[in-house]
């Protein structure tokens, strides 16, 4: 296992890194070093073929309070009042978050606890997640006068217009049960079952193809942003460049045969 003083990493023998995140003392806080770790994590592991499937976890009550609003209230102190900090931290923390989209390997959401503001953000980015059935999530900016802009952007593309504005503007938490069944999260469970049941859903995405995982992922998030008709037609010759990838013709052939498939990756 690699260890730093606010993030985890340990990857298992079959492919599924756990990355925690270490710093409960601060609400898992996305401080400048949590995103500078976070976004070197996660392209290390896009380019690591041992790494079939990311887990991000967190360590203490809380998954993710956002950003560090300490850090934030001193970066004010430039003759600019903090302009060219904002821009900076933004800019690093979209990053980080399109990193987790752009990363060809599939990323869960292990929950426990809040999730709140940009760390909403951070579970909205991922592409599965499953929380303990006691977990919160919330875009509270309207309470401190600064609206969610930027948590905005990921929640709008997980749940509808409507459900996304109510937590915009209410600033309220959202339950967990509740974010299941509005789409924000895959599942609710109880707490000392989270664990397994996220480790379940890793080991049965492990078991595929990293080849097929990792051109289907990137189509989807590519196919959204299209009109139908272009939607369509990006997908078709995804298709025909997949169905020609040596990992389509084993499984087809294996499927056929009635035998389990030997994965290339390629």
């Amino acid at each position: 296992m690699q260890k730093t003083d606010i993030l985890l990493r340990e990857l298992s023998e079959d492919g599924i890194l756990r990355l925690t995140l270490n710093d409960a003392k601060r609400r898992n806080a996305l401080s400048e070093a949590m995103l500078t770790e976070l976004g070197t994590a996660f392209a290390e592991a896009g380019d690591n073929p041992d790494v079939r499937v990311i887990i991000l976890a967190a360590n203490g009550p809380a998954f993710c309070a956002g950003h560090d609003l300490k850090e934030m209230t001193a970066g004010r102190a430039g003759p600019d009042r903090g302009r060219a900090y904002f821009t900076k931290v933004m800019a690093q923390c979209s990053g980080v978050m399109q990193g987790i989209v752009g990363c060809p390997k599939p990323v869960i959401a292990e929950v426990t606890g809040i999730a709140t503001a940009a760390g909403c953000q951070l579970v909205a980015s991922c592409d599965l997640a499953v929380a303990a059935d006691t977990a919160q999530f919330s875009t509270p900016g309207v309470h401190i006068g600064l609206f969610c802009s930027t948590p905005m952007v990921a929640l709008s593309r997980n749940v509808s217009a409507k459900h996304a504005m109510k937590m915009l503007l209410t600033g309220d938490m959202t339950s967990a049960a509740r974010a299941a069944e509005i789409g924000l999260i895959n599942r609710a469970v109880a707490p000392d079952g989270l664990q397994d049941t996220t480790l379940e859903m890793a080991r049965k995405i492990a078991s595929k193809s990293s080849m097929t995982l990792s051109t289907g992922k990137r189509a989807f998030y590519a196919q959204r942003e299209m009109s139908l008709s272009a939607a369509y037609d990006f997908a078709s010759t995804v298709m025909v460049d997949n169905m020609l990838a040596r990992d389509a013709e084993e499984g087809i052939g294996a499927f056929v045969e009635k035998r389990a498939p030997q994965w290339q990756d390629a």
